[in-house]
């Protein structure tokens, strides 16, 4: 029996930004979703929910920001 050789190229270790961008835009969506909707679920008014979803999107990219 002959071996069989695999001479396929893999960038797997190139895709890593990829993952941390999907990743990172998911969470951002669902947590200020989150935010968006406990603001709204406790009666605020239409300004209030979207001061409170300014500052849950700038508050995000300051702590991704923070991170990287």
């Amino acid at each position: 029996m002959s071996r069989l050789s695999h001479s396929d190229i893999h960038m797997v270790h190139r895709i890593g930004w990829l993952r941390a961008a999907v990743l990172g835009a998911n969470d951002g969506l669902v947590s200020t979703a989150s935010l968006v909707v406990g603001v709204a679920a406790a009666g605020s008014g239409k300004p209030e929910v979207l001061v409170a979803g300014l500052a849950g999107i700038v508050a995000g990219a300051m702590s991704m920001e923070a991170a990287e």
